[in-house]
């Protein structure tokens, strides 16, 4: 029997450790992370996070992008992920005038008590 030589052991070796580098390459290229499944189509982010209890959370969430965005508000348990609501996040157009800022019934409330405590006064 022959003694493998010097260089066997090299390239034996050399093939080893290429091994766990090509895959971690291959894990990063574009090509691996959707074939594995691991990276996500769209963005995704944590908007807010509200625990109610320490099993149990209400999270939105902010998916897609562009015209496809929307902010998702989950129910989160132990045992289930609930969509409670689902709103469209897109912005209005902006080639159209601007529009004054939208005043909430608490904000008209409070002018028309203003408006009358003058006339009253």
């Amino acid at each position: 029997m022959t003694t493998p030589s010097a260089s066997f052991y090299l390239w034996f070796i050399g093939i080893i450790v290429m091994i766990p580098l090509v895959l971690w390459l291959f894990k990063r290229s574009q090509l691996g992370g959707h074939l594995g499944g691991m990276r996500h189509p769209a963005p995704m982010r944590i908007v807010s996070s509200l625990p109610l209890s320490p099993s149990q959370r209400i999270v939105t969430v902010e998916v897609g992008e562009g015209e496809e965005r929307r902010w998702l508000v989950l129910g989160i348990t132990p045992s289930s992920i609930t969509t409670l609501h689902s709103l469209s996040a897109t912005l209005p157009s902006t080639s159209t005038q601007a529009a004054p800022p939208p005043q909430d019934a608490f904000h008209q409330l409070l002018n028309r008590l203003r408006s009358g405590d003058k006339r009253e006064g």
